[in-house]
């Protein structure tokens, strides 16, 4: 549920604009793709703007010479990932924002929710159920959280890829807004909807979307921004990822428990970890702009090792627990896979060259584990 929102999350009236070349900056003055249409009267969504510090106008005019993709590929674009080619279609830019290569874990979770319950069964009812609890998780509410995190990045964008939409120009405000509000609304509408279709007394599922969403916010919003803090974004990133999905679909089918809570926000500190790896490429951005991410609170090698042991502890605790409640093959299967993400975190070495394919590598071991925890769980 956005971004999963602390699950995940995202981002219409007017026009998008033209495409521009890619920053140049010669003086400290906002080059005109910066220049987002600002008309008084016309926000319908209740922008916080963070004060202008002189940090931030002196850190404009260093804008590094990044290529703008122009040549990249429309798969990445698809994607919401790095590598993108440059659009003008506004409904390409609308679902780039969404970043729809996050979506996975958000549906990952709802499932292994859904595992954990034990409720589950293989009906068509409880698949379509499954299946809006997803859409509400991952387009939905992590498009939400995606969109409105690129909303306020958009002077880190402009550092470290000003060529992203936002800080090129390519989207308009009001364009950006208004999709904020629809996949805000559109998330809460199906929560509520679960509800009454799970015959719910209590909507729990609805207060667990709106629960999520106040997190994405303040998580990329001031006055708190949470992520200006290392370790508790990240954190709440990670419970973003894993916790709020896992529960949502836990408490569609069956019932949320204490002992459930405590062991999913235990896996939200390997969350932590692999949030750690997204902060690598924005070290520029982050200490320009005064963002204490943890690799520039703490340098990129030891938070290199930050992220390997927030991942592989948690994940030996949570097999060391199963262990313990006489979970022997389920835990043994956990450590396995836990052992060919130790071999891939080979590619941290140069995390901001490898990210992608570390991510890629190593990330289906881990939600693999999660799915064993939760049909442990189950029995």
């Amino acid at each position: 549920m956005a971004a999963a929102h602390l699950l995940a999350a995202s981002t219409s009236s007017s026009s998008t604009a033209a495409f521009r070349p890619p920053l140049r900056l010669r003086s400290p003055t906002h080059p005109p793709h910066l220049r987002l249409n600002r008309t008084a009267g016309r926000r319908p969504f209740p922008v916080v703007r963070a004060a202008e510090t002189d940090a931030t106008k002196d850190a404009k005019p260093k804008v590094p010479g990044k290529a703008p993709a122009a040549d990249g590929s429309s798969f990445n674009q698809l994607l919401g990932i790095k590598g993108a080619k440059q659009e003008t279609d506004i409904w390409k830019i609308r679902l780039q924002l969404t970043k729809p290569v996050t979506w996975p874990p958000l549906v990952w979770g709802v499932l292994c929710g859904a595992a954990a319950s034990g409720n589950f069964h293989w009906t068509v009812e409880d698949v379509a159920k499954s299946i809006v609890c997803m859409i509400m998780s991952g387009p939905c509410l992590t498009g939400y959280t995606q969109t409105i995190n690129d909303w306020y990045d958009r002077d880190i964008d402009a550092i470290n890829e000003p060529y992203r939409p936002i800080p090129s120009g390519a989207i308009s405000e009001n364009d950006v807004i208004t999709q904020i509000w629809v996949l805000l609304l559109a998330g809460l509408g199906l929560g509520a909807l679960l509800d009454v279709w799970a015959g719910h007394d209590f909507p729990i599922v609805f207060y667990l979307a709106v629960g999520g969403s106040l997190l994405s916010y303040i998580y990329s919003a001031p006055p708190l921004k949470l992520k200006q803090n290392g370790w508790i974004g990240n954190f709440a990133l990670g419970a973003s990822y894993i916790s709020l999905p896992w529960w949502a679909g836990q408490a569609l089918f069956g019932t949320l428990t204490p002992d459930i809570v405590v062991l999913t926000t235990l896996y939200s500190i390997a969350g932590l970890g692999i949030a750690i790896v997204n902060d690598f490429k924005s070290i520029e951005g982050d200490r320009a702009l005064g963002l204490q991410s943890l690799p520039v609170a703490f340098g990129m090698e030891t938070a290199k090792w930050i992220c390997v042991g927030a991942i592989d502890i948690t994940q030996l605790s949570v097999a060391g627990y199963l262990l313990s409640t006489g979970k022997l093959y389920y835990a043994l299967a956990l450590l396995g896979l836990t052992i060919p993400q130790v071999v891939f975190q080979y590619f941290l070495k140069d995390p901001v060259k490898y990210d992608v394919k570390y991510q890629a590598s190593a990330q289906p071991f881990f939600v693999l584990g999660l799915l064993v925890t939760a049909l442990a769980t189950s029995h």
